[in-house]
């Protein structure tokens, strides 16, 4: 999937991975669909307005706030849901995995119980009678 493709599947602003300094102002022009160095000039003009450190302030508030931009594209609710969780708190995330994993696990083991089963009949099952 090419750069162009990834950037339109994107539902929210995220800070881009390719931008200068911490990618805010490529991810908010890719958002809001304005050319990079029209809004880089803007920004500085913003900063040189405010004053150096209320404008640089903001800007590492933006660069705080907004969340690292995925390295595959999000393609369903389900993926930005997720996504949006491991941005948030990763533990939660890893948490919400280990329970995917557990619930995985314990049906393998209902499967295995069953199939081992001593009164499980192969040949019944490979001949087509159903028990």
């Amino acid at each position: 999937m090419s750069y162009e493709e990834r950037k339109t599947n994107r539902r929210g602003p995220y800070r881009s991975r390719s931008g200068l300094v911490m990618g805010v102002c490529r991810g908010l022009a890719e958002h809001f669909g304005f050319s990079v160095k029209v809004f880089r000039i803007v920004t500085l003009i913003g900063v040189i307005v405010t004053g150096f450190w209320p404008g640089v302030a903001i800007y590492l508030v933006a660069a705080y706030l907004m969340k690292l931009e995925p390295l595959l594209p999000v393609s369903t609710d389900s993926e930005e849901e997720f996504y949006n969780s491991y941005a948030r708190d990763r533990h939660l995330a890893l948490a919400r995995i280990k329970l995917q994993y557990d619930r995985i696990n314990r049906r393998i083991g209902r499967m295995e119980n069953s199939v081992t089963n001593k009164e499980y009949s192969w040949e019944e099952r490979l001949n087509g009678k159903l028990p």
